[in-house]
């Protein structure tokens, strides 16, 4: 029997569409050609931010998938029981520190914007930020603290929506890799040709991150996304002193830039079982894995920059992932404008993990034709900004 949807990606975006799916009814294969989980949901911190955008469809986005994951951390909880690993969903809050008056200006003015779009965006002054973290550098001379940021699992979480969506239905297979189009009349798309045969489906979705590209070309379609590279360093267990996501003023900027050379800012957070996540780091250069010191060790003196204790503090292990980038900072969720039957719902960059619930809902609800929460038009393949960067 077809399936109505083939989903091409088993992170965490293509796990969100397969439950959202298979809950409104929808017959749902997913599938990867490595394991679930294992590409950019694997190499991730597990931000759910508001704190890093500004106004706009990104923002939206966000805002709504934030307080998606409130209620999926209990919905997931109820659904798979209590010996089903848990999402670790924990709403820490964000506090984003600035160490010169110059950059306190700016974060004020950022700020006040996103306040204007129902963002709660607490200013501080440096004594105000000590209270919330006391190990902070003396440096700082002020912060915006964001009380609805919050972390998951990566990982966790994906295996969970997964499980979620095959309790609705949903078959995930890993270890296939798509191929090429199955076609039907008039050029529509039809299924996939896989290294297991084909698959038939009414639609199908490409969300394979920073892979979607590929899969989209050999699918007769294309898509500009491409893989930005970014590091995660981790520390040994340590008894907790960092109590939020703390970052410099510094990383709003990076996720907004265009440039392909390597760009660091520090942000930093502890976890459950007690390590310190540092991150983070931007460059494009392709799927290109190789260590290159330089990167961590800039990382880590802008860590030691905001929380100077990290200077004693000895990094276990460190890893490498690579983000789905599209040149207008904007995912894409939506059909393919040229090619009917083929859906995409990638190109989240760094925030996958936060956008999923949202993108997920967004995404069944267009191709189910039910009625979006969300305006879809911003995030649609053909949309004037996107069209812009390959002019």
């Amino acid at each position: 029997m077809a399936a109505d949807v083939v989903i091409v990606g088993a992170g965490i975006v293509g796990a969100a569409c397969a439950r959202a799916l298979a809950r409104a009814g929808a017959r749902v294969t997913v599938l990867d050609r490595g394991a679930a989980a294992a590409g950019t949901s694997a190499h991730g911190e597990g931000n759910l931010l508001v704190s890093d955008k500004g106004p706009g469809p990104e923002l939206e986005l966000a805002t709504v998938s934030l307080r998606r994951w409130a209620a999926l951390a209990e919905e997931l909880a109820d659904e798979l029981g209590p010996r089903f690993p848990s999402v670790e969903h924990e709403a820490k809050g964000g506090l984003v520190v600035v160490t010169s008056t110059e950059g306190l200006s700016g974060l004020r003015r950022f700020a006040d914007a996103q306040r204007a779009s129902g963002v709660e965006a607490v200013e501080m002054g440096a004594e105000q930020a000590r209270e919330l973290e006391p190990d902070l550098a003396p440096g700082v001379v002020g912060a915006v603290h964001y009380p609805h940021d919050a972390q998951v699992q990566p990982v966790a979480a994906t295996e969970a929506l997964l499980a979620s969506a095959r309790r609705a239905g949903a078959e995930v297979r890993t270890g296939v890799e798509v191929t090429g189009p199955l076609l039907g009349a008039g050029g529509r798309l039809a299924g996939v040709v896989t290294s297991r045969g084909e698959v038939a489906a009414d639609a199908v979705v490409v969300a394979a991150g920073p892979w979607s590209a590929e899969v989209a070309e050999r699918l007769g379609s294309s898509i500009p996304v491409r893989p930005r590279r970014g590091m995660v360093l981790v520390t040994t267990p340590m008894p907790q002193r960092i109590r939020r996501k703390v970052y410099d003023g510094d990383y709003f900027a990076a996720t907004q830039s265009a440039g392909a050379e390597l760009q660091t800012s520090a942000v930093i957070e502890s976890t459950q079982g007690g390590t310190v996540l540092i991150g983070s780091s931007r460059e494009q250069v392709g799927f290109d894995e190789r260590f290159r010191a330089a990167v961590p060790a800039e990382m880590a003196r802008r860590a030691v920059a905001v929380f100077p204790f990290l200077a004693q503090t000895n990094v276990m292990r460190s890893y490498v992932g690579f983000r789905p980038y599209m040149p207008d900072h904007l995912p894409v969720i939506g059909p393919d404008p040229v090619r009917a039957g083929l859906w995409f719902a990638t190109g989240h960059e760094g925030a996958g993990v936060g956008l999923a619930p949202a993108t997920g809902d967004l995404l069944a609800a267009q191709l189910l034709g039910l009625d979006p929460a969300l305006d879809p038009r911003p995030y649609a393949v053909d949309r004037p900004t996107l069209l812009e960067t390959q002019s």
